[in-house]
């Protein structure tokens, strides 16, 4: 690779990484807010969960929508509406007062969010070398925990003392400045050279060559794949705070606590990026699932301050990296001309996951069941993302896009 296209790969990574950050802090705010709201609008377990479902049918209506779209009118567009989209809304949330209207833009930011994060790692492949795509993909996802991280910085100094009005306010402001980046960021080279035939097809034809016999495998496993890890995601990491909080420590120490655990996601990221180009893909899902997957159980059943933190630690590290290492994988599996369509959908049926992990945790806290019975159905989530992988998935490593 020459100079110039390193400059070229590192400003597409910066721009899109940045958009990418601040998704992810919105995402992390709420996690934060969720158990501060509790506080402030006297919710119950089962409202608390609602917040966090709300945001993932958002996400499934956002990445079948706008996934399709980036089909017919290019990366580019479709990253600058849905990010115009989901900033909007954080800011606007800030000023409600209700639980209803809260909901209502939980919704349309949750849209915004789940049409970018496809479409994001789908530019990012179609627009680098093949022996270097699963790297930088997975880089991109890591400012995904550099996002996560500001979101518990400001919920720790910010929350407590200005409340989470500020804290909204002070999340959205920021995107408008990747907006304005956006604005220079060129869009896929695979999608202008292929753009003509894109734009012949209808929307129905491209979902019915996702589910065609040369894809159908690998979109059953991709589909499996991505439920389990969004259902157990959502439903561990939006949780967190609160459970922290359900286990006996304040707000304000549960917020420290969760901050060390998130830091874990930076090394997480970059240990997943070392591996996937050298190990592939295939072990680095396998691999760091089954790590999820250990350490929620330890998570789910620690009862001492040291085993909490050890297991949310390892627990940040190996979640994180697997999802590096999904956002790599899925648009290795179908040509340009439906990889939109193929990575939104894929992304859309496992926000079916993320609405209905943040309802079970609610609701089978408030029938009293005990957090290591959820984090249990959690973690046996996970092993069966891992087995999907194991028996229905194909290795993508270096494989040139078509």
């Amino acid at each position: 690779m020459n100079s110039t296209q390193e400059i070229s790969r590192r400003k597409l990574l910066s721009i899109a990484g940045l958009g990418w950050m601040f998704d992810a802090m919105d995402v992390g705010i709420l996690a934060f807010i969720i158990a501060a709201l509790q506080k402030d609008w006297n919710l119950t377990t089962s409202q608390m969960g609602w917040i966090g479902s709300v945001n993932s049918i958002g996400m499934a209506v956002g990445a079948l929508v706008f996934g399709l779209m980036a089909d017919k009118v290019g990366r580019k567009k479709v990253f600058i509406i849905t990010l115009l989209l989901f900033s909007v809304g954080s800011g606007l949330s800030a000023f409600v007062t209700s639980l209803s209207l809260f909901l209502i833009l939980r919704f349309f930011i949750g849209a915004g969010l789940g049409g970018e994060l496809p479409v994001a790692s789908t530019l990012v492949s179609e627009s680098v070398p093949a022996n270097e795509r699963g790297k930088v993909v997975v880089l991109l996802e890591s400012f995904w925990a550099g996002g996560w991280i500001i979101a518990a910085l400001i919920s720790y100094f910010v929350i407590p003392t200005y409340g989470w009005q500020a804290a909204l306010l002070i999340s959205a402001l920021p995107a408008f400045y990747a907006l304005y980046l956006r604005m220079k960021l060129p869009d896929s080279p695979r999608f202008q050279a292929v753009g003509a035939i894109k734009q012949k097809e209808s929307s129905m034809a491209k979902i019915a060559k996702v589910w065609g016999k040369p894809y159908v495998k690998q979109t059953t496993m991709l589909w499996i794949l991505w439920f389990c890890v969004v259902f157990s995601y959502y439903g561990m990491f939006l949780w967190l705070p609160s459970v922290m909080v359900i286990k006996g420590f304040s707000l304000i120490k549960s917020f420290q606590y969760v901050l060390i655990m998130t830091i874990a996601q930076l090394p997480g990221y970059f240990v997943a990026a070392y591996l996937i180009e050298r190990a592939g893909r295939k072990f680095v899902l396998i691999t760091f699932l089954i790590g999820t997957a250990l350490s929620a159980y330890f998570f789910g059943n620690a009862e001492t301050l040291p085993l909490l933190l050890t297991s949310g630690i390892f627990l940040s590290f190996f979640n994180l990296g697997a999802w590096g290492a999904l956002y790599a994988y899925t648009p290795e599996h179908y040509p340009t001309e439906v990889r939109g369509t193929g990575a939104g959908l894929a992304a859309s049926f496992g926000r079916i996951g993320g609405i209905l992990g943040p309802l079970v945790v609610g609701y089978l806290v408030a029938a009293n069941y005990s957090i290591n019975t959820i984090f249990l159905i959690f973690a046996i989530s996970i092993i069966i993302g891992a087995l999907a992988v194991l028996l229905l998935g194909e290795e993508t490593k270096q494989r040139e896009l078509v």
